[in-house]
């Protein structure tokens, strides 16, 4: 288990629920354009989220946008140490920097200084594109060395100032060298880790990226904080952490619909079911596991292992529960009465 540090009223690490980030694609100057957009990600579940911080005028509008959000806030800075220390005064929870770029560590202690001060985490950033040119040789050949080697660096600097409050990122744009840096991190060091894929590329793209890497990690109980990188609106980051969480087992928080992929011995519409089904139970009011399923094949069983399922024949439907069933009758009928009953069910956990 990794340590745990405190981002405002939210624990990361010890074995605190994993955490969902994002970042403003405003400018941080523009308060009430980042204003705005925050309040869309808190919407949409984000749990933290991230600010550049590159000018003076930035390091000020953060404490602007601090007083009118409902979730930790954390200053993306890099090379001024100055602006990192003015960010934190102004009331941010969390600081992402690279020690390393700051510049010397005397300026690096005067910013683990304001951080303590304040109860400020910081968390040390290290992208495969931006490695320290020493590492560049190392990185050509084991990039999750490279990258890890990186990182403690960085962390080392900050433990030499007295400053341990630290969370670590090791992202690059291979998933599979990301990986491995998280597995040689998890394995070496208990930092809590923040987890995600870098520069995924387009949409569709990203996603599968992000789906294979970070679920591959929380699937090994790696990974504390994840964001999911994706070019556009961040809004779509949330909800495919969110989806990547609930895919992992490691957020209950909606219903699940299991559903057959359909071949010749279907004898229903499943895809206009699961669609019915989608559309009318209650989402976001607890979790439930519901089977719809297209044949005597696989269905019936499926059906039972789920907390409610229905499996279809040709025009007749039989309705489980917990395994035992429960009612019969016409397509129609079964549909309907699936949805109504997870409801009913979704309304006992409220």
């Amino acid at each position: 288990m990794t340590r745990s540090v405190q981002v405002g009223k939210l624990t990361i690490g010890g074995g605190a629920p994993v955490s969902v980030q994002s970042m403003c694609n405003t400018d941080t100057r523009d308060v009430e354009a980042t204003v705005g957009q925050i309040h869309q990600l808190e919407a949409a579940g984000c749990d933290i989220i991230r600010v550049a911080v590159f000018d003076q005028t930035a390091a000020e509008a953060v404490k602007a946008i601090k007083e009118r959000i409902h979730i930790p806030l954390v200053a993306d800075v890099h090379f001024d140490y100055r602006l990192a220390i003015r960010a934190v005064e102004n009331g941010v929870d969390k600081l992402r920097i690279n020690p390393g770029n700051i510049g010397s560590e005397e300026r690096v202690r005067m910013v683990a200084d304001c951080c303590k001060a304040h109860g400020v985490p910081i968390r040390i950033g290290v992208n495969g594109g931006s490695l320290e040119k020493d590492l560049l040789p190392l990185y050509a050949v084991d990039p999750a060395e490279a990258m890890l080697k990186s990182a403690l660096g960085h962390a080392e600097i900050l433990e030499r100032c007295g400053f341990s409050d630290i969370v670590l990122s090791l992202k690059c744009t291979t998933v599979a060298a990301t990986v491995a840096a998280y597995r040689l991190a998890r394995a070496r060091t208990d930092y809590p880790l923040h987890v995600g894929i870098t520069e995924t590329g387009p949409i569709e793209t990203g996603i599968i990226k992000s789906a294979a890497g970070i679920g591959s990690l929380l699937m090994d109980s790696i990974g504390d904080t994840i964001r999911v990188s994706l070019t556009g609106d961040p809004v779509r980051e949330v909800e495919v952490g969110k989806a990547i969480l609930r895919a992992t087992g490691r957020l209950r928080d909606d219903v699940e619909i299991v559903s057959c992929p359909t071949c010749g011995r279907t004898r229903c519409n499943v895809e206009e079911a699961v669609a019915y089904v989608d559309r009318h139970v209650k989402h976001n009011a607890g979790y439930l596991k519901i089977a719809v399923m297209g044949c005597a094949v696989n269905g019936p069983g499926e059906a039972r292992a789920a907390d409610l399922g229905v499996a279809f024949g040709d025009g007749k439907g039989v309705l489980f529960r917990k395994g035992e069933i429960v009612e019969s009758g016409s397509y129609e009928t079964m549909l309907r009465r699936v949805v109504e009953t997870a409801n009913e069910l979704l309304g006992q956990q409220n």
